[in-house]
């Protein structure tokens, strides 16, 4: 009961009040939107930046770690694109965005708010480590899947998927800032401390925005689609995605530190990213939608879970 009451709902708090401002119409979706956009594009690859530049890759980048939660990654993209598929018999497309809601761990707003809050700064280092791949690892994943489905439906020669696949990921500022941060890494060059500073400044505001702005966008997402598909979803992204990495963590060896935050990592509710991805391709936008609802809530009590069992 002290880790719900100590480390959960004080995150959810925050993203409750950014629900409640637009549910109650304190803030139009205008302002959520201009919050996000603040956050998804600037702050948090901010965020992203300052934490690789300043990381020891040599110590956090452990190739066991980075093993053990994308192997539950990618089980949870297939497990979802295949029972989409076969099980609720969908096509080819509306499959993979399905398959990408199971892969899409929410790891920045979520899973660093609630890992810092659950074992302090200190602990992050892998969770820094698991981001810096994340999302040219998932999105890598889903827009191949995903560019590979549609080229078979329409005939397109299969020369053009890495230039559309190296074109999405580049557009995309979390990606820009993560690899920066390796430049300023691997360079040694040292930021002025009055760059530094003002980061500083701007970091601070990424994670407490972002989930005040997640509670605002999930004012938008109603309840409907395919529930039993939904369900499943819930199930993949909230238990078997940790299970699996609680069991190769094992294997693997990892320390308990890298142990604590993979797990965690991989036990926090679809991101917003998975709505993004469904509407780029405009397939299963409604379960995406839904599946970010439902789990979101239904986190509060599944990483209530995951936190007492963790050694």
């Amino acid at each position: 009961m002290q880790a719900l009451l100590d480390v959960i709902l004080p995150v959810f708090l925050v993203v409750g009040a950014g629900y409640a401002t637009v549910r109650f119409a304190l803030f139009s979706d205008g302002v959520i939107d201009a919050i996000m956009k603040y956050t998804q594009n600037f702050a948090i690859p901010a965020l992203l930046f300052k934490a690789i530049a300043g990381l020891d890759l040599s110590e956090s980048f452990d190739p066991a770690l980075l093993v053990s939660f994308y192997t539950g990654s990618a089980t949870c993209f297939f497990a979802g694109l295949l029972a989409a598929r076969y099980l609720f018999k969908r096509d080819w497309e509306d499959s993979v965005a399905i398959g990408f809601c199971c892969l899409f761990a929410n790891s920045v707003m979520m899973g660093l708010a609630i890992t810092e809050r659950a074992f302090g700064a200190d602990a992050l280092a892998a969770n820094y480590a698991i981001v810096a791949v994340h999302s040219p690892f998932c999105y890598g994943l889903g827009i191949t899947a995903m560019e590979i489905a549609r080229a078979h439906a329409t005939g397109q020669p299969a020369r053009t998927l890495p230039a559309t696949v190296g074109k999405a990921m580049f557009r995309n500022a979390l990606v820009l800032g993560i690899l920066l941060g390796f430049a300023t890494n691997l360079s040694g060059v040292a930021l002025p401390q009055v760059f530094k500073d003002a980061l500083g400044m701007i970091v601070s505001t990424a994670l407490p925005l972002a989930l005040f702005g997640l509670g605002g966008v999930l004012v938008r997402y109603k309840i409907k689609g395919d529930i039993k598909l939904v369900a499943f979803v819930c199930v993949v992204s909230l238990f078997l995605h940790p299970t699996v990495v609680w069991n190769m963590g094992k294997v693997m060896e990892i320390d308990v530190g890298q142990y604590r935050s993979a797990v965690l990592t991989a036990a926090m509710a679809p991101g917003v990213n998975t709505y993004i991805f469904a509407s780029m391709y405009g397939k299963a936008q409604k379960v995406a939608a839904t599946s970010v609802l439902v789990a979101t809530v239904l986190s509060i009590f599944s990483v209530w879970l995951w936190l007492d069992w963790l050694p």
